[in-house]
């Protein structure tokens, strides 16, 4: 659930930012290439929404840069641009889709979550394990067909352990997910979170594997 934008207008920036945190995405930011770069070379992200207009280095050559590393997070172009040469060029240097601007926060949204599903190899956006389903288009969890109510960071701790059921994730790695780049992380927390989720959800809902992290239960 955490994505990394990279653009330089200030205004667009801010409007990306305030509709992807209403749809419980955690954001990290950059407003050049530059820094782009290393944030995305260095840190986790799901998707990675990245403008082709940049001062310092311009998107396309951050995502050929990416591609040489063998960065294979999905990254979605945003261009103002109207030579589809351009649009071209921007998708054979390694983008997986691109929205040209001026766009609806919307399809924007749709957009991501459509290149997050790819990546992790579904193609309905509805997870279920046992009698838990989680709809991320409508933001709603249920237990055998009952709504349950998570906060943001419940949310973001489950929707990591149900897209992925088999895999175990670290303390760590969960706070990577529910945290920004400039928030205070403190791992102990995500056991709150935990406990929180097993009371909502039922406590055989999560499993604990000792000395790793938590993965999703059989519910």
């Amino acid at each position: 659930m955490r994505l990394l934008l990279i653009e330089d207008e200030r205004r667009v920036a801010v409007q990306i930012v305030e509709a992807l945190e209403a749809e419980r995405f955690t954001v990290d930011t950059a407003s050049d290439g530059e820094d782009g770069y290393h944030l995305g070379a260095t840190e986790i992200y799901r998707a990675i929404v990245l403008d082709l207009s940049l001062p310092r280095l311009d998107g396309v050559s951050v995502l050929r840069a990416w591609r040489r590393e063998g960065l294979a997070t999905p990254v979605l172009l945003l261009t103002a641009r109207n030579r589809w040469q351009d649009r071209v060029e921007g998708l054979n240097s390694g983008g997986d889709d691109y929205l040209g601007k001026p766009f609806r926060m919307e399809e924007l949204i749709a957009r991501i979550n459509a290149l997050i599903r790819r990546a992790g190899g579904a193609a309905s956006p509805v997870a279920s394990v046992g009698a838990i389903t989680l709809d991320p288009q409508a933001r709603r969890v249920t237990r055998d067909g009952r709504a349950i109510t998570l906060t943001a960071h419940e949310y973001k701790v489950f929707a990591t352990l149900i897209q992925a059921p088999d895999t175990v994730h670290s303390k760590a790695d969960l706070a990577e997910i529910v945290y920004g780049l400039h928030d205070e992380r403190d791992s102990n927390t995500i056991e709150v979170f935990v406990a929180r989720l097993r009371r909502k959800l039922g406590p055989a809902s999560i499993e604990t594997v000792r000395g790793l992290g938590y993965r999703l239960g059989p519910a």
